[in-house]
């Protein structure tokens, strides 16, 4: 592509201008190459444009930055503003602009992104069209799935994702915005279709990320300037911020006043299932959803699902089965061993994370909940303090095991947890090895009783003397059941 065409919608000025052709686009100096150009960008922690010299040492000779770097002259340097929102325009100029064939629906908010955006696409398949994602569990579409390093991946990883899964026949993208992601202009050049608020508490303040709540609030404002609908809970106070200044359509969802509301909301806990039900009132009228999703706060998520599929034209009515076998791979994901109890698998990995599945898991009937963690080694200790804590108090026994210990040894982070807990006087025992722990926790269960195996998630790997060795938690307990089958 000619640098001239990926240059369209960027304001600029160049003191050299040669209008070569570019074969990619690259941010990061290790890939530099013959053909591509490089963007300085400027992060939180490195300034890219420290990293000019090794780009055009590894053949790039096209370098968009925000002012002059010192570099031989056959190197065409592009000067612009904000190289982030450059790099947004013109990654999705060189992948053919994929966006503009799909519609796109983007959510925000401190709590629920994940939940909610797996079930509009659960609930837009189920439709009979096909739908990408991208977040925190990675991009999927289709039969392909790979990797992300953020939950909103950088604006060249984005636009790739979106041209893979318009040529995979995908109508329907949603992703995950953070407030990092937005901030930072990952998202800028896309036109959303749906933009959503769930809500809003303070998180990810600090010198890295966001230095006031007030500019991670401003953050995932940025989200409904940039979309033709917004669907917003009104349950929670700062929708009208995130509405300040957004010329989009808005559709609510919430408990009370709102155009997708729930009630006669109820906790379900059978053999069957263990989740919510509760009267879904829209604009097809009422109906009776039942999903597979513990906890109050999920008839949230499921509302807000709801609604975006509302907006896009879709009957969930028709679809509503599908909340009832609904789970998200490591986020509060139930895995039916045995009618007499039940099992959670959550990536829960700090004392709040954990007081809010105990909570929530509290409010059913039950005779025991235990809880199988470990902490990770070598940073974050003060949440081994926060975990033991949390969970001498309020678990009935905890049984600490390996996380990610790194090169500390896993007993001894057993062993401070287990200080923690002998304050509060509740039971624990320690299992070092993570299989061997599932197999007793699984074999030691009585009815009544609900096991969470907490920390690791849908992750596949344990991070330990400075490696990685494979590991999957649903794994493990599926091995538990073949094993009594046989």
């Amino acid at each position: 592509m000619l640098l001239s065409d990926i240059l369209n919608g960027i304001d600029y000025s160049c003191d050299n201008f040669k209008n070569t052709d570019i074969v990619d686009i690259t941010y990061n100096s290790k890939n530099a190459g013959e053909g591509k150009c490089f963007f300085c960008l400027s992060g939180t922690v490195t300034d890219g444009h420290k990293f000019a010299r090794s780009a055009y040492d590894g053949g790039c000779r096209c370098i968009f930055a925000e002012h002059m770097v010192e570099l031989p002259e056959d190197c065409v340097q592009i000067i612009t503003d904000d190289t982030r929102h450059a790099l947004a325009i013109a990654s999705a100029n060189f992948f053919g602009r994929p966006c503009e064939k799909l519609k796109v629906v983007g959510i925000t908010g401190t709590k629920g992104k994940t939940t909610t955006a797996h079930i509009v696409k659960a609930l837009i398949e189920a439709s009979g069209e096909m739908c990408g994602i991208i977040g925190t569990n990675g991009a999927a579409y289709g039969n392909a799935s790979e990797e992300t390093k953020n939950t909103t991946p950088e604006s060249y990883e984005l636009q790739r994702l979106f041209r893979k899964m318009v040529d995979a026949g995908c109508k329907y993208c949603v992703i995950e915005a953070s407030s990092l992601g937005l901030k930072m202009h990952r998202t800028d050049g896309i036109q959303f279709e749906v933009g959503v608020f769930m809500n809003l508490a303070p998180d990810h303040i600090g010198t890295i990320e966001h230095p006031t709540f007030e500019d991670y609030k401003n953050s995932k404002k940025l989200l409904f300037k940039m979309c033709r609908h917004a669907v917003v809970n009104v349950d929670d106070p700062a929708y009208t911020d995130m509405l300040e200044g957004s010329s989009a359509d808005v559709t609510s969802f919430g408990l009370g006043d709102a155009d997708v509301r729930a009630e006669n909301v109820e906790l379900l806990r059978s053999k069957d299932i263990l989740g919510v039900s509760f009267d879904c009132i829209d604009g097809e009228g009422r109906f009776c959803i039942e999903a597979s999703m513990p906890g109050y706060f999920n008839v949230y998520n499921v509302l807000a699902a709801a609604a975006v599929c509302g907006v896009l034209g879709f009957e969930v009515k028709k679809h509503k089965d599908v909340f009832r076998s609904f789970s998200v791979a490591g986020r509060f994901e139930p895995v039916h061993v045995s009618d007499d109890f039940d099992v959670i698998i959550d990536f829960a990995h700090n004392g709040l994370s954990m007081h809010n599945i105990i909570s929530t898991l509290k409010a059913y009937p039950h005779k025991r909940i235990i809880v199988l963690f470990g902490a990770i080694g070598e940073k974050n200790q003060i949440r081994r303090k926060e975990l033991g804590l949390v969970a001498g108090r309020e678990a009935d026994l905890s049984i600490l095991t390996t996380e990610d210990p790194g090169r500390e040894d896993p007993v001894k982070i057993a062993e401070e947890i287990a200080s923690y807990i002998r304050q509060t006087g509740g039971k624990y025992m320690i299992i070092r090895d993570r299989r061997e722990a599932i197999v007793y926790a699984l074999s030691h269960m009585q009815k009544g009783d609900i096991l969470v195996l907490a920390g690791k998630g849908n992750e596949t790997f344990i991070k330990i003397n400075g490696g990685k060795i494979p590991y999957s938690e649903r794994e493990e307990v599926e091995k538990y059941i073949k094993s009594k089958k046989n």
